[in-house]
């Protein structure tokens, strides 16, 4: 990488810096909401309707997911394909494996009557474990096109700014469920 193509790529990253830092308040905003609304004056109470099998399953996936994308990187570092495919892919695997528990988990709500318009608490819940839902999707889908770019041969160089923009991501995507397991999850399954 030369001279300029690392002062535009400290650009981007910067600008990806920027985005995190909204999605973080626009995240904070509705942990505020949630904790604001649960538990709610009516209706089902958090604690009737969490399951820590759910919870303890998804948050193995996607914390792992997050030590598979670490070997991903370290392959970056080193131009070693290997490790650069098989860390993305096994990565996207945990990924579609916790997404897809996550939408049991609302279905199997929804089916027991626990729907979104029960009461501000399920409203709440299902705003704020849905949005990031639909940030591990949105990732599942960048990674995708990672490994469709990455077998096209896009400039190492490129390609090493896209796959490190990724992580930044994912990395916040995990932070952001182990607040959730604190803040929504834990105090009403212990």
């Amino acid at each position: 990488m030369n001279e300029q193509q690392a002062v535009l790529f400290k650009d981007r990253q910067f600008g990806f810096y920027i985005y995190l830092f909204v999605e973080s308040i626009m995240f904070a905003t509705l942990f505020a909401t949630y904790l604001i609304f649960t538990p709610s004056s009516g209706g089902p109470e958090p604690s009737e309707v969490f399951e820590a099998n759910s919870v303890i399953l998804s948050s193995i996936f996607l914390l792992s997911s997050s030590g598979t994308l670490i070997i991903a990187e370290k392959g970056l570092k080193h131009h070693q394909t290997a490790k650069i495919v098989v860390g993305i892919g096994v990565t996207l695997l945990l990924g579609l494996l916790f997404l897809s528990l996550e939408i049991h988990e609302f279905y199997k709500y929804a089916e027991e009557g626990y729907s979104i318009g029960v009461n501000n608490f399920l409203s709440s819940f299902y705003v704020l474990v849905g949005l990031h839902a639909a940030h591990v999707m949105f990732g599942i889908c960048w990674m995708i096109l990672l490994l469709i770019q990455y077998t096209r041969k896009i400039p190492y160089g490129l390609y090493t700014e896209k796959q490190s923009i990724f992580a930044y991501y994912w990395h916040f995507v995990d932070v952001i469920w182990v607040f959730i397991v604190i803040l929504v999850y834990l105090p009403y399954l212990v």
